[in-house]
């Protein structure tokens, strides 16, 4: 049960951020400055929002930080990120999903789509990973 409220709190605090940062990415910055430049900028807010819920969700909810139990965080919250990513897709930007899969093929989508992967990968790497990599430098 802890596990499914992980998955929960990660992906909601993380989809959180995109979901305020967004309309500045959309209706400030792409006007100015393009859509490739835009979502770069908005990319770093976005990898520190995935570092601190990587990070801070397993420690509050006290789960296991093994890889198999930090890799299915971020594998399920990835599928409810698409899930959400395609609501909000339809409903609030009119976009149909094949508009939002063709996304991926533009400068912005590949961005995001390695976005997508560090998200999915990032509750492993914030945890595991780097507290293994600090053990060995002490």
């Amino acid at each position: 049960m802890r596990i499914a409220l992980a998955i929960l709190l990660y992906f909601g605090v993380v989809f959180g951020t995109g979901f305020l940062l967004g309309p500045i990415r959309v209706v400030w910055l792409e006007p100015r400055l393009g859509p490739i430049i835009a979502t770069a900028c908005e990319a770093p807010f976005l990898l520190m929002a995935m570092l601190v819920a990587a990070r801070w969700v397993p420690r509050v909810l006290n789960i296991r930080r093994d890889p198999k139990t930090l890799i299915l965080v971020g594998i399920g919250a990835l599928v409810l990120l698409q899930i959400a990513d395609f609501a909000v897709g339809v409903w609030l930007r009119g976009i149909t999903p094949t508009e939002q899969i063709a996304q991926f093929r533009t400068g912005q989508g590949n961005i995001y789509a390695a976005l997508l992967a560090l998200f999915a990968i990032m509750p492993w790497a914030a945890n595991w990973w780097l507290e293994r990599l600090a053990r060995t430098q002490r």
